[in-house]
């Protein structure tokens, strides 16, 4: 088999002429991807699919990367171990930084438990355009909820490397933006609008309540 580094030291890259600037202007709008980080029933996809709606409904063209969904498909044969997630992790930036590279809002929600790996995939993106959301939920809840049954399937032994129970959740230091994953849904997703999407949360809410989600 032919040694990976190599052969990408042998490729060359062709000089497209329409730019990514281009490309998002066509839709009137600025390519970037909100990645929302957090414990599994945390509310990431809740959050990023009641977000979708909401920019739908002001014609940005999005598209949801979902850590589920992912796993059957693009990152079949992963398994949980660190360095397992962490490949996961480049191969979701990857697809995400050729989203945003065609001019789309991507919305990506995964657990992405390790901050190394949360920030190689920040570097895959231009200032501005990647924004860091942690959906900050106790554990406890994550576990009441428990949508897809992990963690009691995690507290028998059936599922090694459970980001929570056998495996640590590393908090985000420096994320452009905080969510209550207790908060109602709508009111995560005003706050996400007034931080990414300034101009429209000023036609969704009243001055003072778009304000109030900016703080």
């Amino acid at each position: 088999m032919t040694n990976g580094a190599t052969t990408t030291g042998n490729l060359g890259e062709f000089n497209f002429t329409l730019s990514k600037n281009e490309r998002a202007a066509l839709k009137n709008q600025k390519g970037q991807v909100i990645w929302l980080t957090g414990l599994s029933g945390s509310g990431k996809s809740t959050i990023a699919n009641a977000l979708e709606q909401r920019l739908a409904q002001h014609s940005i063209h999005t598209y949801i990367l979902d850590g589920d969904a992912l796993r059957k498909g693009l990152s079949a044969g992963l398994s949980f171990t660190p360095e397992d997630r962490a490949e996961n992790v480049r191969r979701v930036a990857e697809v995400a930084r050729l989203m945003v590279d065609a001019g789309l809002v991507v919305i990506v929600a995964l657990v992405s438990p390790f901050a190394v790996d949360r920030d190689l995939a920040r570097g895959r993106f231009e200032p501005g355009e990647f924004s860091e959301v942690w959906v900050r939920t106790p554990a406890e809840v994550c576990a009441a909820r428990d949508p897809k049954g992990l963690y009691k399937k995690a507290a028998t032994g059936e599922i090694k490397n459970m980001t929570g129970i056998g495996q640590q959740y590393e908090a985000p230091e420096h994320a452009e933006l905080v969510l209550d994953g207790t908060a109602p849904i709508e009111a995560n997703v005003d706050r996400l609008l007034a931080k990414n999407f300034g101009h429209l949360a000023w036609r969704d809410r009243p001055l003072e309540e778009t304000l109030e989600y900016m703080l």
